[in-house]
């Protein structure tokens, strides 16, 4: 018999946890096998029917009880919680969940797919009456346990692959086509893309800026800079070095956050490159500070506050059986001043 079976039997019972973990799924997956097995597959009801006889689980029914009433909970996973987007976000959803009497619980999943999945399977064992997730591209156990769950899900920050799912958010390709566009139309045609910290809304922000170059016939790989590294002003800073150096014929350069754009204005200073003169800059989402650089930056408004109130309405009414698949685009803003 496994270490695990021995630790859960020292408190003299195995858990559904445990069953959980011994075939790697989700405790919610075995529950609903010995409650409603017909929802789940035969070739998987029947791991399970055998996992719980090597176990020796047998059900605790008042623990069942307590487990199939609503938590008014509301589980949350959002990649950082000290990037002012996500902040801005979470308070969005706080002002809808609170007044309905539900609780977040928050997660950061730190950009990394590995701990959004291991943060959702110690979350699920909270029993949320609903979850919201950030962005569209999850591994595939977590799709798994999100199908099997049995609770309403809605996605924020994107649409753009979205399918028959509940989503918020805007169009990342579009928006980053549209401020390519913009610097096109201002005639420059030199432009760079820089990007941190890669995740699937940074990369589909790349393609709609490789779209407006290619339409303008103009597009070169070669000016991309791409680094794993959390975005942020001093990261900016040393990014505007490295574009110097590898890219001096630069005529603009499309940054993929705002902190970024601040980092590379402030630079710019240091080293007296005139902007926009000779290096225009754009930032993304509109971060609170961009209005008041100087220049201040051109960028892309991205409702995130709107984003996170919207995607928790559609929540608690799909909670309450109101409300289907929906794909809410809330759209961007153009914010067009000095800096480019």
């Amino acid at each position: 018999m496994s270490d695990r079976k021995s630790r859960s039997s020292a408190t003299g019972q195995v858990t559904l946890q445990d069953v959980a973990l011994h075939l790697g799924i989700s405790a919610i997956t075995v529950s609903r096998a010995l409650k409603t097995p017909q929802r789940v597959s035969e070739t998987l009801r029947a791991r399970i029917m055998s996992a719980v006889t090597e176990l020796g689980y047998r059900p605790n029914h008042a623990a069942r009880s307590l487990a199939s009433a609503r938590s008014d909970s509301v589980l949350v996973l959002v990649p950082s919680l000290s990037n002012e987007v996500f902040v801005d976000t979470l308070s969005g959803i706080h002002e809808v969940l609170i007044p309905r009497g539900y609780q977040a619980l928050i997660g950061n999943t730190h950009y990394s797919p590995q701990e959004e999945e291991k943060q959702l399977g110690v979350f699920l064992g909270h029993n949320p009456d609903g979850i919201l997730l950030t962005g569209l591209d999850h591994t595939p156990r977590v799709r798994q346990w999100l199908a099997d769950c049995g609770v309403p899900v809605v996605y924020m920050m994107e649409i753009d692959d979205a399918r028959d799912s509940r989503c918020v958010g805007l169009s990342q390709f579009d928006a980053g086509q549209v401020i390519t566009r913009y610097l096109v139309g201002k005639g420059y045609r030199r432009i760079a893309y820089v990007a941190a910290q890669v995740d699937p809304r940074t990369l589909k922000r790349a393609e709609g800026y490789r779209a407006a170059l290619r339409e303008a016939g103009c597009y070169e790989a070669g000016r991309e800079i791409w680094v794993p590294t959390p975005s942020s002003i001093g990261l900016g800073a040393s990014l505007l070095d490295r574009l110097l150096k590898e890219q001096p014929d630069c005529d603009a350069v499309f940054c993929c956050n705002d902190d970024l754009a601040q980092g590379m204005l402030f630079q710019c200073q240091r080293r007296k490159v005139a902007v926009p003169g000779q290096l225009a800059i754009c930032g993304f989402n509109d971060l609170a500070a961009s209005a008041w650089t100087n220049p201040p930056i051109t960028t892309i408004a991205t409702p995130r506050y709107a984003i996170g109130r919207e995607a928790a309405q559609m929540l608690l009414s799909a909670i309450d059986g109101d409300m289907p698949p929906a794909k809410l685009d809330l759209g961007f803003s153009l914010v067009e001043r000095l800096s480019a």
